[in-house]
């Protein structure tokens, strides 16, 4: 599993004009499922982004977490971050996991999320999106489980 996580000061998702998701000072970070992925990755994942210490401490180093400061986790499916970019001018994406397996780990992350942290929003899978944020640094990083 891949995720793509920006330190945010807040974030929303939109589908058809429709807000669906949205959180103040947090992270919203971007899935990716690939295949071979299972529940033990995304818990592994869930794990490191909600410990991973991308927020300022009082002398302005990245030592606090989403934990730590209770801040708001935005998660939004991100087909596109399975891509295979290594070779050619067009994306493979012969590595993500089929649509079913995909929505079946995304949906086990976020129920895990609710269960684990008090903020949590989310977009909808397979849905076309619309993110709209504001990056806080900016600070952003790509996590593999």
């Amino acid at each position: 599993m891949k995720a793509l996580i920006q330190r945010v000061r807040h974030a929303r998702v939109e589908v058809a004009g429709e807000v669906v998701g949205g959180i103040d000072q947090g992270l919203l970070v971007l899935i990716g499922v690939e295949r071979g992925d299972d529940r033990a990755r995304a818990d592994k994942l869930l794990h490191r982004l909600l410990r991973y210490r991308v927020f300022s401490d009082e002398q302005g180093k990245m030592n606090r977490s989403l934990t730590d400061i209770g801040g708001g986790l935005l998660l939004v499916s991100q087909f596109t971050l399975a891509a295979d970019t290594g070779s050619g001018l067009r994306p493979s994406f012969s590595s993500a996991a089929p649509p079913v397996q995909g929505e079946e780990l995304y949906d086990y992350m976020l129920a895990q999320a609710h269960l684990q942290h008090a903020q949590v929003a989310s977009g909808r899978f397979g849905a076309d999106m619309q993110v709209h944020l504001q990056n806080d640094g900016p600070v952003t990083f790509l996590l593999e489980s």
